[in-house]
């Protein structure tokens, strides 16, 4: 595609200035950033406007600008799964996460590792949700520079080999350059920015699209028969539509699990900010709901048959959607607006998601495992530095392995981060599970997850068969079931063999 001069400057432009304001950032509520908590955690000062921001920026991510439609694009309503997930996470946030604040206040926990460190006494349990939580994050942080990599080839920004790659390389430098100086000022203080540009974007093209299309009936009659609706469920199905309400329910579950999410929580000032947060956060999710049905608008305007798309389709095969609907609908300033609010979208989630990922190695890896007597000030280095790691880490698994493989990659996720859930949020409210209960039932979890998704290809439904009868499911649900299951059976056979039980290190009252 040519390059779009007027679009790539405005997109340079907005780039600019939240890259200066992410290196500004290190003086807004300025604390000591040689502690951990400052950097990692910006003191857990964050009231609940700038939590709702960055949470907000957190969860809703360029991938869900870019995806999230592509599904609507390619496959139809099975993508509108993400609108009830979002709006059943938020009455689960609302109950739990107030009271996961209250206990990490009062111990000083930065991770969710911490908190299981301290309640169950078990190092080995607080690693594997350690490790758990960095791996799943991994392939997170990587697909957000898929939405990066497609609006940089939407400017006509392009070329052959490492040249191709040399603006989202000189993306991620700058990335990890205001991180590491700033470190979760930084994104909270870009979240702002990158929640109006999007507000704005998304408002704009849910009305002026449809005018352009001939309103909104004309889309829906435009998209094909099959993707209006799901597909019905076989004669042998044992629950109608599993595969989708397992889908929503598991992602529920799974979402505020990974790190990037604790991180936000835990940056919070009060549990009132978290809980005045379960109550606003909603609000994005009527905002998800407009972002998937551009998905149906660039079906309807034809972006899949119009000849000036047709290589950048075959470069980002449903991926293209939203940009080329973009660029066949809008002037070239606001393409430039939207493709910079994508963009940016991009790097507020992949600055806390490296950030909670630095948290976990630093805290439940270096200082448990490798450095027992590091000071404050060589935590918090060791944490700028590992966060560098992994975004360039990222950087390479995106640069060198096949696009659509890390993808299907990204699945694997919520298979692997729901696993944690026993050990943390039941955790939250009994200790009756025994440690190495918890553990075996996550290392099942893991294993058959991993394969189950193996097995289907990396696709998010397994066909669960149970006495004839088909059960399809997400086998991220469907692996929480058996890891609860496993837990449950040891629990009371290592209480009687005389398993020793870890010490609980917190108190009743610390849980409010």
């Amino acid at each position: 595609m040519p390059i779009d001069w007027t679009a790539l400057i405005v997109f340079i432009l907005l780039f600019a200035a939240v890259t200066i304001l992410g290196f500004l950032a290190v003086r807004w509520r300025r604390g000591d950033l040689d502690l951990l908590s400052e950097w990692g955690l910006a003191g857990g000062r964050f009231g609940t406007v700038i939590t709702w921001f960055l949470l907000g920026g957190d969860l809703y991510t360029a991938y869900t600008f870019i995806a999230v439609p592509a599904l609507m694009f390619g496959a139809g309503a099975i993508a509108f799964f993400a609108v009830p997930y979002t709006v059943m996470v938020y009455p689960f946030v609302f109950v739990v996460f107030p009271r996961l604040w209250t206990v990490a206040r009062h111990n000083g926990y930065i991770t969710a590792s911490d908190f299981v460190r301290g309640r169950y006494g078990s190092r080995w349990l607080a690693l594997a949700v350690a490790v758990t939580g960095i791996i799943a994050t991994m392939p997170y942080i990587a697909l957000q520079l898929v939405g990066i990599q497609v609006v940089i080839a939407a400017l006509g920004v392009a070329g052959a080999g490492w040249m191709g790659d040399l603006p989202l390389i000189i993306a991620f430098v700058i990335l990890a350059a205001f991180t590491y100086t700033s470190g979760l000022r930084a994104p909270a203080a870009i979240a702002i920015v990158k929640d109006a540009l999007i507000w704005v974007t998304v408002i704009a093209a849910v009305i002026a699209i449809p005018l352009q299309l001939g309103g909104y009936d004309k889309i829906f009659a435009a998209v094909p028969a099959a993707k209006l609706l799901l597909a019905p469920s076989p004669p042998t199905a044992l629950i109608p539509y599993s595969g989708y309400w397992t889908l929503a329910l598991g992602s529920a579950l799974a979402l505020f699990l990974y790190p990037h999410a604790m991180t936000g929580v835990l940056s919070a000032s009060s549990r009132g900010a978290i809980s005045r947060n379960a109550a606003l956060l909603p609000a994005y999710s009527f905002l998800l709901a407009l972002i998937a049905l551009l998905g149906f608008m660039a079906l309807a305007a034809g972006v899949d048959k119009a000849p000036q798309f047709a290589d950048f389709a075959k470069a980002y095969p449903r991926n293209f959607a939203v940009p080329a609907l973009f660029i066949a609908m809008f002037p070239s300033w606001f393409v430039g607006v939207g493709f910079a609010a994508i963009a940016i979208g991009a790097l507020v989630p992949a600055a806390i998601m490296s950030i909670a990922a630095a948290n976990l190695w630093t805290r439940n890896i270096y200082r448990e495992f490798i450095n027992p007597t590091c000071t404050p000030a060589q935590e918090a280095q060791m944490a700028k530095w590992v966060s560098l790691v992994v975004k360039f880490g990222a950087l390479v698994f995106i640069v060198f392995i096949p696009l659509q493989y890390a993808i299907n990659l990204q699945l694997l996720g919520g298979v692997w981060i729901i696993q944690t859930l026993p050990a943390v949020i039941i955790g939250l409210y009994t200790r009756w599970f025994h440690q190495r209960a918890l553990l075996i039932g996550w290392l099942v979890g893991i294993v058959t997850g991993t394969w189950m998704a193996a097995m289907q290809g990396f696709t998010p439904i397994y066909p669960l068969t149970i006495a004839g009868y088909s059960l399809p499911s997400y086998t991220a649900f469907a692996t929480l079931i058996l890891n609860f299951a496993v837990a449950i059976v040891l629990t009371p056979i290592f209480n009687a063999a005389g398993a020793p039980r870890g010490q609980d290190e917190t108190l009743v009252e610390h849980y409010g």
